[in-house]
């Protein structure tokens, strides 16, 4: 029972975390903040974590473990899960919040060169999202579906590459269009390059 309450806590301090970052940014973010957008006590929020920076690093943990979530669901052939996949992760969602998130984990990110707890946890979390790419495409190569001489590691790299510019830029020169077409040049000059054509 007192396990349950906790990682109930626990997701209530997230989901305030992720309230508080929507609405003010990495950069003006304070404890207090997210206290505010938090139902229960302060002292709560100290007693589960001593610092912001200590909070943030468990809420990338939490958005990795929702986002693993989210790609498990992702069913069908190999092409279709890839093609789900960029969809999920390339395209920004128009809902303001959603966008404010993305520029306050953009920011986040900025931090990393100087913050060794945020490089750390981002570095992990490009790794296994890099590894359910590779993983597609692998099962790809297996099924048929991808050519056999597709390298896995390195699609999966381009891929992640060309995703999080796509986001990066479309999010800090504010061209809404940019993250899909970069989406339809990936597909054109990569992903349709690596498919098993059906007269081959």
């Amino acid at each position: 029972m007192e396990n349950d309450e906790q990682s109930e806590t626990h997701a209530e301090i997230m989901e305030a975390t992720y309230r508080a970052l929507c609405e003010h940014g990495y950069a003006s973010l304070t404890m207090q903040k997210i206290s505010d957008e938090f139902e229960k006590s302060k002292g709560l929020l100290h007693y589960h974590f001593d610092s912001k920076e200590e909070l943030l690093t468990a809420f990338i943990d939490y958005l990795l473990s929702e986002f693993e979530q989210d790609i498990a669901s992702i069913e069908g052939p190999p092409d279709e899960k890839l093609d789900e996949f960029i969809k999920r992760f390339v395209v920004v969602s128009n809902t303001d919040d959603r966008k404010a998130l993305h520029l306050a984990l953009l920011e986040l990110r900025a931090q990393s060169p100087f913050n060794d707890r945020f490089r750390d946890h981002l570095a992990r979390s490009d790794t296994i999202v890099r590894d359910v790419v590779a993983e597609i495409i692998d099962d790809g190569i297996t099924q048929g579906v991808f050519r056999a001489d597709a390298e896995p590691e390195a699609v999966a790299q381009l891929v992640l590459a060309s995703m999080d510019g796509a986001r990066t830029r479309g999010l800090t020169i504010g061209d809404e269009t940019y993250p899909d077409a970069v989406s339809d040049a990936l597909y054109e000059y990569v992903i349709d390059d690596i498919l098993v054509k059906t007269n081959e």
